[in-house]
């Protein structure tokens, strides 16, 4: 994941800097901002990293600026930062979605911490969108009546109950049974719910 990189957003420049070369010192890649609306036109959503949102600034708050990116269905872990009396408001952040919150001023270990479980969280997403994408394909590879047997075995029918909807001898739902393991790469149908619901779930 060299492309990882970590967004600080906090209107404080002493928080910034810190942050900044913490992570620096930890070969992270760092870009600040020193608000809200500044980070969401700066960023694109493209690439792997996380974001270190303060809670409260001026103008957009943290939560405004999660929700934007919510939004725009941006995926990237967020890691909160709160001054005591904006607890309430980080819990609520993590309620909706964030990785965590760390409560200023916070140990540089705990940050560390929290960016490194936020990588792993980036790299599972990451893996997540790859087989998704590849169990897309599979399914496009499908004919018309290979996708109404998928639906079928999917609903838990036997092939004598497949045959009777589809209008079609047991022997041709056991051909294109067949045909539907093999295009999408698995053994059995558990094997093949699993594949569609993962698809299905999102």
């Amino acid at each position: 994941m060299s492309d990882y990189t970590v967004h600080v957003v906090d209107d404080e420049p002493d928080v910034r800097g810190a942050v900044q070369l913490l992570l620096k010192s930890m070969g992270y890649t760092v870009i600040c901002y020193e608000n809200g609306q500044s980070f969401l036109e700066q960023f694109s959503g493209q690439g792997s990293g996380c974001i270190i949102l303060d809670v409260r600034m001026p103008g957009k708050s943290g939560l405004a600026v999660q929700e934007a990116l919510i939004d725009q269905g941006c995926l990237l872990p967020i890691i909160f930062m709160s001054g005591h009396g904006d607890i309430p408001m980080a819990v609520k952040a993590v309620q909706r979605g964030a990785l965590d919150f760390l409560e200023k001023p916070f140990n540089d270990q705990a940050l560390l911490d929290l960016v490194e479980r936020a990588k792993l969280t980036c790299a599972q997403h990451t893996q997540t969108q790859a087989e998704i994408s590849e169990i897309q394909q599979q399914m496009a590879e499908l004919t018309p009546r290979e996708k109404e047997v998928m639906q079928c075995l999917v609903e838990g029918l036997s092939n004598k109950l497949i045959a009777r909807k589809l209008d079609v001898s047991p022997r041709t739902v056991e051909i294109h049974r067949s045909r539907v393991f093999q295009k999408m790469q698995v053994e059995n149908a558990q094997q093949l719910v699993k594949r569609v619901v993962q698809v299905r779930s999102l």
